[in-house]
């Protein structure tokens, strides 16, 4: 055994531009990160729904009273997903598309109504608020409804009313229903959406959540205007942004082909033509006042706005135009007779890639130009990156730019951008940037980087992200179940299979039916007995069903319900088995063992006994929780994920392990012993890998297998240029490389 011990001197970083001889950092890695100058694997992530629609193109998250609320836009809409601060929800919340009430129908007239005509009455009920109109009432009754302001947030099918102290004071059951509204929201699979969150000012709790869906997916210069829109965080509801208050609006909706953000208290949209315009602080319907501005800063389009927090001149933000950066800040300054409320500073050329490129940390932020990474720290500034600015700029697929997204994970000092690579249409590969260590490295295309969308850890202690894997429809099982004409609850046997979110697939259901709740096929309800006739008089849980055995206080046991009379799963008659007689109303309960009460998403259609198809639904994606654990879990599955690294070369010719230049010497690395010295969990292996000249092909040889117990790895391998690769790949499985030491010395002293 050779005396000579090294320690491996690899510099943190994997390097992908340049040879693999011409490097002192890590050659290769997927799934590794570093921090204190050695490598470690990245962290676990847990599936949290798999029913978002896909793909995402943009996520937020906003927290109050413990838990968190989960915005995802994709092509058709905005969807909620809420959970608690461990992660665990249930439930997505689609949101719906209200506006300003364009028609109405469904007039009913009450009774008991003074005669007159009515003006600027104000409508009661709905989604919305505002909407006024004129209305007249003829013979007691109202006669017509003319709308005369429109209002905002309502919605087609609301049902509105009027305040009889409004229309003469007597009289009642006054209604109308809203036809059509304008949503100003169109579908559409180039919807690239930015999200804000902007608080109630004057402490009313009165938040909205900011959203604008720009048709930018595939052109970053795309002019097309699109409204602005806004919805309470906890609701149901967004409707457009419009300029319907302050001393003189306009109504006009606010819309623009940029994008939105929050400098609090007030909000700014962007477009083309450098357009940057604001609303009156405090009130997102009034972009007509003396502080409200609108202006062209640039004759390109600007992309992206983000706040700069404190400074002498809050509220103040960052713009991205196409060809430069602009300084928003508010200054008021009086020339002549008018106030002047904001400066606008042209900060210098610079580019952008995407979008959602950009990124603040620390004060500081980060983006991708179209070729090469920048920062604002108070100037615009290159980030130099000799490590893979190459393997990126060569290997993204540039006509999907605008896909490249960028998030931050402050507890390892990590910036990320995940970006389509080779001919990918979607993320499948992150590029890192360690601010804390000054270092650059990759994800290696590792599953966990095929995401399309996320944000950062903030109150929410973990970074949440999308998945880019849309589900295929798949039939997991067939069986039979019993359907009841107009109930939403079918009864099926007890499988493994079955559960919540899944297509059910059967003559009487309706197409598109999904599973919302698997159930116990029990009821609860209230009823007598007569000879062989059950009458439900109240059904308190469940659905009573034919197969089912009741029991309760003077129930003859094992008495088991064998047909429908006029009862169909609630109050009714229902014929059962054993002949008996409970005079007086009781309390009952009725199991069906074996079984599952299925509630659906839509009523069945037909009484019958069928069989059915139990499947995925289709073009779903998952909402990934990231940085918990080792795993990728997903449902009750826990699988490994892989993570590797391999060091730079450590042969002689390379200056050797521990050199900093050259020997000179031809001869090669004789390795006989690896100490590792790692803290880790599960079993790892080593593989040792090398070639005689540089542009050869590599030899590898291993695994050589080790764990926590292992105290040394003895070989006998020889390499002119030799590297040593590091793999975990077991559940459960964690690492941190220590001080690793090697036992070699001079091999052979001929060329390989």
């Amino acid at each position: 055994m050779t005396k000579k011990v090294f320690a491996l001197d690899t510099k943190s970083g994997i390097q992908r531009d340049g040879t693999v001889l011409d490097k002192q950092f890590y050659v290769d890695g997927q799934w590794v990160r570093f921090q204190r100058g050695r490598p470690r694997k990245i962290g676990g992530y847990r599936e949290m729904t798999n029913q978002f629609d896909g793909y995402s193109r943009g996520i937020y998250v906003d927290s109050e009273d413990g838990y968190n609320r989960i915005f995802n836009g994709y092509n058709n809409g905005i969807q909620r997903f809420v959970c608690d601060n461990n992660g665990i929800g249930s439930g997505i919340t689609e949101y719906e598309f209200g506006g300003p009430i364009l028609t109405t129908t469904n007039l009913v007239g009450g009774s008991s109504y003074t005669n007159g005509t009515y003006t600027t009455v104000a409508l009661t009920g709905g989604s919305g608020t505002g909407a006024e109109a004129t209305i007249t009432v003829s013979g007691n009754v109202v006669t017509s409804v003319t709308i005369t302001t429109e209002g905002n947030g309502y919605l087609a099918g609301d049902q509105l009313s009027a305040s009889s102290g409004d229309i003469g004071g007597t009289g009642s059951g006054f209604s109308i229903d809203i036809a059509t509204v304008d949503s100003n929201f169109l579908p559409s699979n180039q919807n690239l959406w930015q999200f804000d969150g902007f608080f109630d000012a004057t402490g009313g709790n009165n938040n909205l959540i900011l959203a604008h869906p720009g048709l930018n997916l595939n052109s970053i210069d795309n002019t097309i205007a699109t409204a602005v829109l806004a919805g309470a965080p906890s609701g149901n509801v967004f409707y457009p942004l419009q300029d319907s208050q302050g001393s003189s609006p306009t109504d006009d909706f606010i819309e623009v082909s940029g994008g939105v953000v929050a400098l609090h208290p007030y909000v700014f949209v962007y477009g083309d033509n450098g357009l940057i315009k604001n609303c009156s602080a405090g009130n997102v319907f009034d972009w007509n006042s003396a502080d409200a501005n609108e202006t062209n800063v640039s004759s390109q389009k600007v992309v992206k706005g983000l706040p700069v927090r404190g400074g002498s001149n809050a509220p103040s933000g960052l713009f991205w135009a196409l060809d430069s950066l602009i300084k928003v800040s508010y200054a008021p300054t009086t020339v002549g007779a008018q106030t002047l409320y904001w400066r606008y500073d042209n900060i210098g050329s610079t580019s952008i890639l995407s979008s959602q490129c950009v990124i603040e940390y620390d004060g500081i932020y980060y983006w991708i130009g179209v070729d090469r990474f920048l920062l604002y720290n108070g100037t615009i500034k290159e980030i130099p990156n000799a490590m893979n600015q190459n393997w990126f700029f060569d290997n993204l697929n540039y006509s999907q730019r605008q896909k490249v997204w960028a998030t931050k994970v402050p507890r390892f000092g990590e910036i990320w951008w995940f970006y389509p690579r080779g001919d990918s249409d979607e993320c499948n590969d992150a590029i890192i940037y360690n601010v804390r260590e000054g270092t650059w490295y990759d994800a290696g295309s590792a599953l966990g980087a095929y995401r399309t969308a996320g944000y950062f850890s903030q109150v929410f202690a973990f970074p949440v992200m999308a998945g880019e894997d849309l589900s295929e429809q798949t039939t997991l099982l067939t069986q039979n179940i019993v359907t009841l004409n107009t109930s939403n609850v079918v009864v099926t046997a007890i499988s493994e299979a079955i559960v919540a979110n899944l297509l059910l697939i059967a003559a009487g259901v309706p197409s598109g039916a999904t599973i919302i709740d698997v159930q116990p096929c029990s009821s609860n309800f209230d009823a007598t007995i007569s000879g062989t006739t059950l009458t439900v008089t109240a059904l308190n849980t469940g659905t009573i069903k034919v197969g089912q055995v009741i029991s309760g206080s003077g129930v003859t046991a094992g008495t088991t319900i064998t047909a429908y009379g006029t009862g169909v799963g609630g109050a009714g008659t229902y014929t059962i088995g054993t002949s008996q007689t409970v005079g007086s109303t009781t309390t009952m309960s009725g199991l069906y063992q074996g079984f599952y009460n299925l509630v659906l998403s839509d009523a069945c259609t037909a009484t019958a006994t069928v069989s059915a198809d139990f499947d995925t639904v289709p073009n779903k994606v998952s909402l990934w929780q990231h940085e918990i654990g080792t795993n990728e879990v997903k449902g009750q599955n826990l699988n490994a994920i892989f993570s590797m690294f391999e060091t730079s070369d450590l042969g002689l010719v390379a200056g050797g392990p521990s050199q900093s230049s050259l020997v000179g010497e031809n001869r090669w690395l004789r390795l006989e012993r690896v100490e590792p010295d790692f803290i880790m969990a599960g079993e790892m292996e080593m593989y040792v890998t090398g070639r005689p000249y540089a542009q050869s092909q590599d030899q590898t040889t291993g695994p050589y297998v080790f764990d926590s117990n292992t105290n040394k790895i003895d070989l006998k391998e020889q390499r002119r240029e030799l590297r040593l690769k590091f793999v975990s790949n077991t559940q459960n499985g964690n690492y941190q490389l220590g001080y690793l030491l090697l036992n070699a010395d001079i091999g052979d002293v001929r060329g390989y």
